[in-house]
């Protein structure tokens, strides 16, 4: 497949990215999505990695996109391990199971392997992260903030940028504070999109 490219997302480029992520997410965690305000806030955060923030484009408009923030794992030796956390990573519909994940997602993950970061740790399916390395967290020793013990802890995944990078740690990963947005703010933010149908689906978990 080489009718693609990946570049750095552009200023120019936010509204036709944002409106992407509402259909790339729209209805699948929940009635309606907030994933394209979530990105639309952490452009401005300070832990946003503007290096790899990254679009896919196919014949003149975007198909996918990817973006990192920087994050810590809180070590229970006292120490903050710095990490990195992924997404939203969206393709669009129509693209989807097509391969252009897995190639966005692999091309992202070099570029913040050349940039010396060590690990990313964040929520996502084994089922497709894995064929990209990604392991179940706890296999490095590192539980997700605020999950009870013995919760399932399935969704939360680990890829060692750095071979090694975690050995000797344990500890909480840290969401950084950006990913949590307000229901009324997303609902202000998204009256600026064409009207969709939010519906109640199977499998939503939110």
């Amino acid at each position: 497949m080489t009718d693609y490219s990946i570049r750095q997302e552009k200023k120019e480029d936010y509204a036709e990215v944002e409106n992407l992520v509402r259909e790339a997410f729209w209805n699948v965690y929940r009635p309606g999505c907030s994933e394209h305000f979530v990105i639309h806030v952490l452009r401005n955060d300070p832990a946003f990695v503007k290096e790899l923030d990254f679009v896919m484009e196919q014949g003149g408009r975007i198909i996918g996109q990817n973006m990192f923030m920087k994050t810590v794992i809180n070590a229970d030796d006292g120490r903050d391990i710095p990490v990195l956390t992924m997404g939203p990573i969206g393709i669009l519909p129509e693209r989807k199971r097509q391969g252009y994940g897995k190639i966005l997602l692999d091309h992202s993950l070099e570029r913040a392997a050349a940039m010396g970061f060590g690990a990313v740790l964040f929520e996502g399916n084994i089922g497709f992260y894995g064929k990209s390395g990604f392991d179940y967290a706890r296999k490095f020793g590192i539980r997700y903030h605020d999950l009870p013990e013995g919760a399932d802890d399935s969704f939360f995944l680990c890829k060692e940028l750095i071979p090694g990078y975690l050995n000797g740690i344990t500890g909480v990963y840290q969401t950084p504070q950006g990913y949590y947005v307000d229901d009324s703010d997303v609902e202000a933010f998204d009256r600026a999109f064409p009207p969709k149908e939010k519906l109640k689906l199977p499998g939503q978990i939110f």
